[in-house]
């Protein structure tokens, strides 16, 4: 994650970090992203079932029974072993995962063992009477994915009236007190929804949003030339910076952040050293701290049947299984290949990342996105945008 509104408004300074000391368990959420540790927020996909039809899912989901899943038991076993390895979150996801009946039971277990429980919902399932459920058993935070305004989003979705629904959903929580904050996605056909989803967060007074770049994985492994050109993600990475400010300079400081993909940390920081050189210092510090891209490491992924994956997009590989070995164990093991490359992804890149200056603070990107277009996961990423220039090779 790249905070936007930290690096580029300025809302969270070098020393913030260092202040809390920097080890995940105690830092809180809004500077996990610079943890010294990168003990691992964990995505567990409860469920593969979902009552939307979303063109990008990652996960395959479909409106259906999937056996497999691990059961109630299995997954407080699991929630046990990663709060006693130190993981500061555990993120519910699916599928939907209020299709799952026991996720209220399963989020107060994560509380009640000293982790932050997060849900990513698509939000048309939270009801008046569900948002209670959650603040009553103490939720930290939920996610709502959006792809766009009304027309946009409920094609994107696959249903109609999925944007009533997920509005609804996001009004409930505020009534119920709970922090929400707004998922989108980018791709060619809602970049222009940019201004749009902006606008919803100063109407709604939602404190957050992170603009997802597009993986291809999943139903998105479809839609690689439906991403945006790197010209075109220059000019979207510039509106949410102008945006964002234009907020904050109202005084209304939104949460703002860019996620999978890496290259806007340089970018932010190249922009800020023409406009503020000082402030350009600090941010590189923040940069640094940061580290890029953390698959494998900061970010792991459990499936709805335990398998372990190095993020929430990388399904096609996995480490091992929850049933057969802890996740702790699975997560520490570097002598399996992968996991101990990922681990420190400098020395193993090619090409063009291989030589990049800004290789200590992307840390390779993203290396699903590579694998998808090369058939090579440490090929570059080809959605880099920046100039062989900006990254010192020309």
């Amino acid at each position: 994650m790249i905070g936007i509104s930290k690096l580029y408004c300025g809302t969270v300074e070098p020393s913030d970090a260092l202040r809390y000391g920097r080890s995940s368990k105690e830092l809180p959420s809004h500077l996990l992203q610079f943890a010294i540790d990168k003990k691992p927020v964990v995505v567990w996909n409860i469920t593969r079932r979902c009552n939307l039809k979303c063109v990008h899912c990652y996960a395959h989901a479909d409106d259906r029974e999937f056996k497999g899943e691990l059961s109630n038991e299995e997954g407080k076993a699991l929630i046990d072993d990663l709060a006693d390895f130190g993981s500061p979150v555990m993120l519910f996801s699916g599928g939907e995962p209020f299709v799952r009946k026991d996720l209220y039971d399963l989020a107060e277990y994560a509380v009640k063992k000293g982790m932050r429980a997060v849900i990513s919902t698509n939000g048309t399932m939270i009801t008046a009477d569900a948002a209670k459920r959650l603040k009553d058993i103490g939720l930290s935070y939920v996610g709502i994915s959006l792809d766009g305004l009304e027309d946009v989003n409920d094609k994107f979705r696959g249903v109609n009236g999925a944007f009533k629904k997920a509005v609804e959903g996001i009004e409930n929580c505020q009534n119920a007190g709970i922090k929400v904050g707004l998922r989108f996605t980018i791709n060619k056909f809602n970049a222009v929804e940019v201004p749009g989803i902006f606008d919803l967060l100063e109407k709604m007074g939602i404190p957050r949003v992170c603009f997802y770049h597009l993986v291809y994985a999943g139903r998105g492994s479809e839609l690689v030339k439906d991403d945006l050109s790197h010209e075109e993600t220059r000019k979207v990475v510039d509106l949410i910076m102008d945006r964002t400010k234009q907020l904050h300079d109202k005084g209304l400081e939104k949460e703002v952040l860019t996620v999978d993909n890496h290259a806007d940390g340089p970018y932010v920081y190249m922009r800020l050293l023409k406009e503020n050189p000082e402030r350009a210092a600090e941010v590189l510090e923040l940069l640094k701290m940061n580290e890029g891209n953390s698959s494998g490491r900061g970010i792991g992924c459990v499936s709805w049947d335990g398998s372990v994956h190095p993020d929430q997009f990388w399904r096609h590989y996995d480490f091992g299984n929850v049933r057969e070995r802890p996740f702790s164990e699975i997560w520490s093991d570097t002598a399996e290949p992968l996991m101990g490359k990922l681990k420190d992804k400098r020395p193993h890149v090619k090409g063009r990342c291989a030589k990049c200056k800004w290789l200590n603070i992307c840390g390779g990107n993203f290396r699903v996105r590579a694998e998808a277009v090369s058939d090579d996961l440490w090929a570059p990423d080809p959605a880099c945008y920046l100039t062989d220039e900006e990254i010192g090779i020309s």
